[in-house]
């Protein structure tokens, strides 16, 4: 019947909302369907029926992190439109959103299935990383001029933003220490003016 598909699609992407406002709060390491579906008001049986089984929503949860990360991606895309905005200002407006105090739930879930992804490279986190990887290069190369994009070292060039990204991002969730992480990225992106 369509109501009911209608209807099941529906409480679907509530119970997906939910799960995903209680995965970052608590991450997904430990995450068991009976505690969850307490919390989020459904049953372990009602989210089985919805995702399939706990690797159904565990991706469910993931390509909905992603679906973030992709939102803060083209925003940057966005503003280069037109004329690329350039990779060291792309790098520091990726930075000034990453070290935002709000945003750490949703970076440390991020980082939490990134490392899954590469030491559970099967199952619900299968492809998790080289995903994001990819994703941040092309938003990356999007804000390089044409010339230096498709230059030599363009590639060697976003790969390096990318790295210190994500070296400071992983130092900032770990410490909290964002003046020295911001003091470390400024650094970096003086090198990629040159």
């Amino acid at each position: 019947m369509p109501g009911e598909a209608t209807t099941a699609s529906a409480r679907r992407t509530e119970l997906l909302e939910a799960a995903y406002r209680y995965a970052l709060a608590h991450g997904l390491a430990d995450l068991s369907l009976r505690p969850l579906a307490a919390a989020i008001g459904s049953s372990p049986r009602v989210l089985m029926f919805l995702f399939g089984n706990k690797d159904g929503l565990v991706r469910a949860l993931l390509a909905r992190a992603r679906a973030d990360e992709l939102a803060i991606l083209d925003g940057l895309r966005r503003a280069g439109r037109g004329a690329p905005v350039g990779l060291a200002p792309a790098v520091e407006r990726i930075w000034a959103w990453l070290a935002v105090e709000e945003h750490r739930p949703l970076l440390r879930l991020w980082a939490e299935a990134y490392a899954r992804s590469l030491v559970e490279p099967g199952g619900a986190w299968a492809g998790f990383a080289r995903a994001t990887v990819d994703d941040w290069l092309g938003a990356l190369a999007d804000c390089q001029p044409p010339p230096e994009r498709d230059g030599e070292d363009g590639a060697t060039r976003r790969t390096l933003a990318l790295a210190v990204l994500r070296g400071a991002l992983l130092d900032l969730l770990a410490t909290d220490d964002e003046r020295r992480t911001t003091a470390a990225v400024r650094q970096q992106l003086a090198l990629l003016h040159g």
